[in-house]
């Protein structure tokens, strides 16, 4: 199964092309899921589903053509299914608190509990091979971080935190629901932690795997939005994830030659250039603006044919390999590059504001640096096998 997740900043259009790659995806005979884990969907208006008839129908999987369903993960419902006794433990603290029934249950839904939800069900489908394609509409940039790092963090509380926690709890439960104004969580609330953590081993892995999981950001030829995509792209391959497409949309068409458009023309221009620059070797697509709303299967299939011409396969594997990578030492980072054909003497190396700047030739490439390392200098690099590694050290002047 291929997972396609589609990030980037708020309004940039990332619902449209999701869906419109959906589409593509049906049409060319690919079992097809596009899900929304956006708390604020708008998939289903995408489709044009006729807002008030469809409202609910879609937080389980909708068939809207062969090939073609739609999911809208709905949080009300999540909560039966998956986190009952997690969400009634913490509505009878609130509660015990002075909170009316209905902010309780409203204050119950615990950041995270979304993304987590997308997440059973990416791997219950990857595990029954439902679908050949899933296509994930993910909320905007700092969400979708959060989203994909969340396997890791909860790999890490189940194996440290959780066992001595249970453990402790169930050891002083009885004397503390003595004397505490409040409950202590009783041991079904542990069980449902522990099934949801069991429902979700693999997809760790799965969203690493570059075979499986690609992502494609979406953004404008702004300079406010590039500047969230180059740090959207940093923080995905920081969490292990490959982005193999930008996707750089609402461009001027060529046949728009008004006067009033000609700076915003020549700033899309020089955004696209530096977009070619920093994201190389990653492609960067042009898609045009619309004279209209993109509302509909007819018109998705016209934004696809944009996106993806020719025939284009959307579930094609563009990119195997991770741009870059980074790894701590003992004491010092590393940056890895693949370099593959570049002998030493043609690269060059330096560090502007929070970026390195590798130089192979009239080529640049410019590697955005998380926040824990933006302020280390580079002291050595080495070309081994085609792997440029880069050393980082804190700047001893």
């Amino acid at each position: 199964m291929r997972i396609l997740l589609f990030s980037g900043k708020g309004g940039v259009g990332k619902t449209s092309l999701a869906a419109a790659t959906g589409t593509r995806l049906a049409k060319m005979g690919y079992r097809t899921l596009v899900m929304s884990v956006d708390p604020a969907h708008s998939l289903a208006d995408s489709f044009d589903l006729g807002g008030d008839l469809f409202h609910g129908r879609t937080a389980d999987p909708l068939e809207l053509r062969e090939n073609l369903s739609l999911l809208e993960v709905n949080i009300q419902k999540e909560i039966k299914r998956h986190w009952k006794e997690i969400s009634s433990y913490v509505v009878a603290v609130l509660r015990a608190t002075g909170i009316n029934n209905v902010e309780a249950e409203e204050l119950a839904i615990l950041p995270g509990m979304e993304e987590l939800s997308a997440m059973l069900y990416v791997n219950e489908y990857r595990r029954n091979q439902s679908y050949d394609v899933v296509v994930l509409d993910c909320a905007p940039t700092a969400e979708s971080i959060r989203f994909v790092s969340m396997p890791n963090t909860l790999d890490w509380y189940m194996k440290h935190i959780f066992p001595f926690q249970r453990s402790l709890l169930k050891a002083v439960r009885p004397i503390a629901n003595r004397v505490s104004p409040v409950e202590l969580p009783p041991d079904t609330y542990f069980r449902n932690i522990q099934d949801l953590f069991a429902k979700l081993e693999g997809i760790g892995e799965v969203l690493e795997d570059p075979r499986t999981t690609s992502v494609r950001l979406i953004t404008n030829a702004e300079q406010m939005v590039l500047r969230e995509t180059q740090r959207a792209f940093v923080y995905f391959s920081l969490h292990g994830l490959t982005v193999d497409t930008i996707v750089a949309n609402r461009l001027l068409p060529e046949r728009v030659s008004d006067e009033y458009f000609r700076d915003w023309r020549e700033s899309q221009q020089r955004i696209l250039r530096i977009m070619d620059s920093y994201f190389a070797p990653v492609p960067v697509k042009r898609v045009e603006l619309f004279p209209r709303e993109m509302l509909g299967t007819e018109r998705l299939e016209e934004l696809a044919e944009m996106l993806y011409p020719n025939g284009e396969d959307p579930a094609a594997l563009v990119r195997t390999e991770r741009p870059y990578t980074f790894t701590k030492e003992e004491d010092h980072y590393e940056v890895r590059l693949q370099m593959p054909f570049t002998e030493r003497q043609e690269i060059g190396l330096f560090k502007k504001d929070d970026e390195l700047v590798v130089e192979i030739g009239s080529l640049r490439r410019h590697i955005g640096l998380p926040t824990t390392m933006a302020a280390l200098a580079p002291v050595r690099a080495r070309l081994d096998n085609g792997v440029l590694t880069i050393v980082l050290k804190e700047n001893a002047a």
